[in-house]
């Protein structure tokens, strides 16, 4: 019978963690003190499930075929919202129609991209404004890649698409030399605010309200 070296608490880890591998990488877990413990190797394998994962998607600028994938993303992000808020947000709704989409894709001061996996199929998009205020008295006048809308489909979460199409993103904007990149999010959504912090985006203002109450009015 095998010999653990690994502390009592971490035995049934070990051992679930070592049906995963071949004979001899079990041996490595439980007998030999000189190689990897049973968390380095996990965290390879996890590294190497994460790699794969990444690289079955693609990022590139949306196209004209795009657009029926695309209004259904925007259904999504506009349920999300309506959910959250339902006094301000309408439900089921697109904020673009398709007319309007298919001139946001000629517009040269924004940029649409998708995230598709092997069989082209759209599994994200981002739609990106160009911003710029020149000659004002008080701010200065940096150019801002303005993320005005940004969506995974529900059914590929999980799988880094978001973290792919974001730092996509930030390259562009590297690439084509904006100062920074900006974006609001609604306080009814904390998973997207949590995965945007993930990604180093902090607080540049917040936008605060409260609602009158008109109880009691005529």
């Amino acid at each position: 019978r095998p010999k653990f070296v690994v502390k009592t608490n971490f035995v049934l880890r070990s051992r679930i963690l070592a049906d995963d591998y071949p004979k001899s990488q079990q041996e490595v877990i439980y007998n030999n003190k000189s190689c990897k413990s049973h968390g380095d190797l996990y965290a390879d394998k996890r590294q190497k499930v994460e790699e794969k994962s990444m690289s079955t998607y693609t990022v590139r600028r949306a196209n004209e075929k795009d657009i029926p994938r695309i209004l259904d993303l925007l259904v999504q992000v506009d349920m999300v919202h309506h959910n959250g808020r339902p006094d301000l947000f309408k439900g089921p709704a697109t904020k673009y129609n398709e007319a309007e989409l298919s001139n946001i894709l000629k517009d040269d001061k924004m940029f649409v991209f998708v995230c598709v996996n092997e069989d082209d199929y759209v599994c994200a998009h981002g739609f990106c404004i160009e911003k710029q205020v020149v000659n004002d008295n008080v701010l200065t006048d940096v150019r801002t890649l303005y993320i005005d809308d940004i969506c995974v489909d529900e059914t590929c979460r999980g799988q880094n698409v978001g973290k792919i199409l974001y730092e996509h993103i930030h390259q562009f904007a590297k690439e084509m030399k904006f100062y920074n990149i900006t974006l609001n999010v609604w306080s009814c959504n904390p998973s997207a605010k949590k995965f945007y912090e993930k990604m180093g985006l902090r607080p540049q203002k917040i936008c605060m309200e409260t609602i009158i109450d008109r109880q009691g009015e005529d």
